[in-house]
């Protein structure tokens, strides 16, 4: 493992990192900090702990912390509810307490006795831990005066988690960052320095909860559910505690079978319940505050229910009811799907397995099950329509899927801001209960009364340097724990965040970089996969262009381009039918040739080369333009970063500059390589003459 790290957005003033104008408005308070309240728990030890660090690295001072106030000026601490402490009693109001619950916090201005100061008072503990990552925030970000500071706030989401899908033999599926921080050698590491440094990052943007295992349970990450190897999952749980994180494990469902106790894992047979019972009763003996298991069941060979003639309804409440006592919860993902499809016959469709398998169950999953959602009906695709199982259950308690890490947005490689992308699955009405059904407020429990509900992602982290193997790719991990918060901030602001904290003040480079990211995702898209298409990547891989190579496409491809057209018929009348999984005139509208989105068009249809899409444009004259014009704006974006050489530390100017070098050499091999197979399929030259090779 790596034994050096940079801080990525908590870097507080490292090398070429300016101090923003909030700094020196605050300036006069930040010398001194307020402790109020007893301060006894580990959470309240750790935000006066962040707050001291923290300004002593963005003012060059070390503040003092004290338990009373003495100075005239300072910033106050403190738990609402706390005993006796005048600070925060005076300040608060007892309706915005109400409003704020365990995790919210306020950030105002105050003044008591002729002194002035900041308050940061969370709801809890945990809320003043937020509050104060957010002080030290604005102080990175924003110009305000401390007069017009006034923050109440509470994060939309109940649950608000990362998925890490890391192996213990020190791998990662789905890994660009280098190895785990978390196992080595089929053991869970000694030194947990970088995982406590990891629980800071994630607290700082307002995660609460992990899975620390890969969802595709190998038979060594099996045992972590044991007494052998419990005692170093209770370490890193006592780590994430620290920092308001609480712990969850992915579980294989053949477990009582692979660990010894049983000869069957149906979740109908007594004996398996009672292996499950005395597991998870081991479990909390070792972690009192466990969240519960993550699982994958059922799908891509994983063991589950269906082995034994059950559904995922009998699964799931198995598990729920262990852990029903010690108040955990069961993560029943719904990425289901058969792999030995036979496509020949164009009805059978991957995209409709989620809804044909979880809507006939909806009711009978138990009160602490909550199904685990892909934000689209694929697999994280670049372009796809949002799952039309969002809403479609409305009393069974759902949580959406996000995939942080790059696995078909360019591996941490390319530069891709993901944010505008999720931004446009929390916005989509599913109309569900009429219109104003969002997904943003379905995960949210506000349109059908869900007990648990929330948001969950697989992580993109690594033991590389920067974390996220590329220094632009922490903009996704960044921007998607502010977006779990507050999912009315936008993309760009997020942006505007994270590049302020993360590369400074200098309006040169942030106004470079902020244009970079929002151009990324659609000049990410530009050059592969058009129009909603998809899949047009190396199996397995999936990284780089095979348009026919797609694993699962074993008696056709994906798309289904012939010499005639491209796309995949989902309408009702001609195709799969999954157009009218949505409801009302999401159905309608995506159903119809002459409505559907451009840029989900070949998803929904097969259409001629030559249909003219609402741009004016053929659809072959699209995929020729798309792919040239990729090239040319990461080509633009090399020109701009170089620009900055003299404004950026050697290290990262050089590292971002090799993976755009590699990101263009890229995107002009599959405009090559896409552009010279459609033209080979089609007959039909690019009208501009350019060269298609």
């Amino acid at each position: 493992m790596n034994s050096n790290y940079d801080l990525a957005w908590l870097r507080y003033g490292g090398a070429s990192v300016e101090r923003s104008a909030a700094i020196q408005l605050f300036e006069g308070y930040l010398s001194n900090i307020v402790a109020a309240g007893e301060g006894s728990s580990p959470l309240f030890r750790t935000a006066v702990q962040e707050l001291t660090e923290g300004l002593a690295k963005l003012t060059g001072k070390q503040p003092a912390v004290e338990p009373n106030a003495a100075a005239d000026r300072f910033v106050a601490l403190g738990t609402i509810g706390g005993a006796g402490n005048p600070l925060l009693n005076d300040s608060v109001e007892g309706a915005e307490a109400a409003r704020l619950g365990e995790e919210g916090y306020i950030i105002r201005k105050a003044a008591r006795e002729g002194k002035d100061y900041i308050l940061i008072a969370g709801g809890s503990d945990k809320g003043l831990l937020y509050g104060v990552f957010h002080f030290l925030r604005l102080l990175q970000t924003a110009g305000q005066s401390p007069d017009g500071l006034n923050l109440v706030e509470a994060p939309k989401y109940q649950l608000r988690m990362v998925n890490q899908w890391d192996n213990m033999d020190g791998s990662i599926e789905r890994g660009y960052a280098g190895q785990s921080i978390f196992y080595q050698d089929s053991k869970i590491v000694s030194d947990l320095t970088r995982v406590r440094e990891y629980a800071r990052l994630l607290a700082s943007v307002g995660i609460n909860g992990i899975a620390i295992n890969n969802v595709n349970v190998h038979e060594v990450e099996t045992k972590l559910i044991t007494p052998e190897l419990l005692p170093d999952v209770a370490r890193v749980a006592d780590v994430f505690r620290e920092y308001g994180i609480r712990l969850y494990l992915s579980v294989n469902f053949a477990a009582p079978i692979e660990l010894g106790g049983t000869s069957t894992a149906d979740p109908l047979e007594p004996a398996v319940q009672e292996w499950w019972k005395q597991r998870t009763a081991d479990i909390y003996r070792y972690v009192a505050d466990f969240g519960g298991f993550l699982v994958k069941a059922d799908s891509e060979n994983r063991p589950g229910p269906f082995t034994y003639g059950r559904d995922h309804a009998d699964g799931a409440n198995m598990l729920a009811e262990a852990l029903e006592p010690y108040g955990g919860l069961v993560l029943w993902r719904c990425f289901v799907y058969d792999c030995h499809q036979d496509w020949r016959d164009r009805k059978t469709d991957r995209a409709r397995a989620a809804y044909d398998h979880f809507k006939p169950l909806d009711g009978r999953f138990k009160d602490n099950v909550i199904l685990q959602i892909k934000n689209g009906p694929m697999d994280f695709q670049v372009r796809e329509p949002v799952s039309p199982l969002f809403g479609a259950m409305k009393q069974t308690n759902q949580m959406l899927e996000f995939q942080i890490t790059q696995e078909y947005t360019g591996q941490q490689r390319h530069v891709c801001y993901l944010i505008p992308q999720w931004k446009e699955v929390l916005e989509f009405d599913t109309l569900c209960e009429g219109e104003g059904s969002k997904v943003k407020d379905i995960v949210a429990g506000q349109v059908h009364p869900y007990k648990h509900s929330g948001i969950t992602a697989v992580s993109s982290i690594g033991d590389d340097y920067n974390w996220t193997g590329h220094y632009l790719a922490q903009s996704n991990l960044y921007g998607y724990g502010r977006l779990l918060w507050n999912p009315e901030l936008s993309a760009e602001e997020i942006a505007e965040e994270w590049t302020s904290m993360t590369f400074g003040v200098n309006q040169d480079v942030a106004s470079t970089i902020l244009d970079i990211l929002m151009e990324s995702w659609p000049t990410y898209e530009s050059y592969t996969s058009p129009l909603g298409v998809g899949w047009m990547v190396v199996p397995h891989y999936h990284y780089g262009p095979d348009v026919d190579g797609y694993e699962y496409s074993k008696w056709g491809t994906y798309h289904f381009a012939d010499r005639d057209g491209i796309g995949v018929d989902r309408t009702l009348a001609t195709g799969t039918g999954y157009s009218h999984q949505y409801v009302g005139a999401n159905a309608a509208l995506y159903d119809s040739l002459e409505s559907c989105p451009d840029e989900l068009l070949l998803f929904f249809h097969h259409v001629p080369y030559t249909y003219v899409l609402k741009s004016g444009k053929t659809v072959i004259q699209h995929i020729y333009d798309t792919h040239f014009a990729g090239v040319e704006q990461v080509e633009k974006w090399i020109a701009r970063w170089d620009a900055l050489e003299s404004k950026l530390d050697p290290q990262r100017f050089a590292h971002v500059k090799e993976r755009l070098l590699e990101q263009l050499e890229s995107a002009k091999h599959w405009r090559d390589v896409i552009n010279t197979y459609f033209y080979r399929k089609s007959g039909i030259k690019d009208q501009h003459n350019r060269v298609i090779y």
